[in-house]
């Protein structure tokens, strides 16, 4: 019968959610490669799926109790580097023929979102290597659904490109390019509301255990 005695540490670290999270990382760098050639459709389907492992992960790793410490350092990354990513690649979209960006996402919302995520980074290794907590609240899982749903529709709107990503094939609708606004529009000042939130907390803990 095999010694497992030393198995048993990796049968830990590589569970379901860590593979997930590992694949999300790869599955962004796909997306990465893709955005910059302008592939917008396979993009857009490749972004879902990598958004869905960021929920899925998380629900496995509660429900079956397989939290673990190498989880809690990868998620997060693997959530950032996601999302900011995205941000920075649809930030950098070539502007058209008229000067304006198709992507709906200005160079300075991706600095906002980059800097929150930063920031709360940060403070969160700050605050729990003094042993508080700093667990994850409810404004940034709102946060991180509309971050999602603000760069899925401007890779959609993206999609309406041409070839040589200067000129529209179809003219995306009007409410597709308002909706487009008021996303990217929402998605900044929630980032910015989370940030304080999280800023806060710390604060608190900080104070609690002065």
């Amino acid at each position: 019968m095999p010694d497992l005695t030393n198995a048993a540490p990796s049968a830990k670290i590589l569970n379901v959610p860590n593979i997930t999270t590992i694949s999300r990382i790869v599955l962004s760098v796909l997306l990465f490669g893709f955005l910059s050639f302008g592939w917008y459709k396979i993009s857009f389907v490749l972004f879902v799926i990598t958004a869905v492992t960021d929920w899925f992960d998380g629900y496995w790793a509660r429900k079956y109790g397989q939290i673990t410490q190498l989880g809690r350092v990868l998620d997060p990354f693997a959530d950032k580097f996601f999302i900011c990513g995205v941000f920075i690649f649809l930030a950098a979209t070539v502007p058209m023929s008229d000067g304006l960006n198709p992507s709906g996402i200005a160079a300075w919302m991706a600095v906002v979102i980059v800097g929150r995520e930063l920031l709360v980074t940060t403070l969160r290794t700050f605050v729990e290597q003094g042993g508080g907590d700093f667990s994850a609240k409810w404004i940034g899982k709102i946060k991180m659904v509309l971050q999602c749903v603000a760069a899925g529709w401007s890779i959609v709107h993206l999609s309406h490109l041409n070839a040589d990503g200067t000129t529209w094939q179809t003219t995306p609708p009007d409410w597709m390019t308002s909706g487009l606004v008021i996303a990217a529009w929402a998605t900044v000042l929630i980032t910015v509301y989370s940030g304080y939130v999280y800023v806060r907390s710390a604060i608190n803990v900080l104070r609690a255990s002065a």
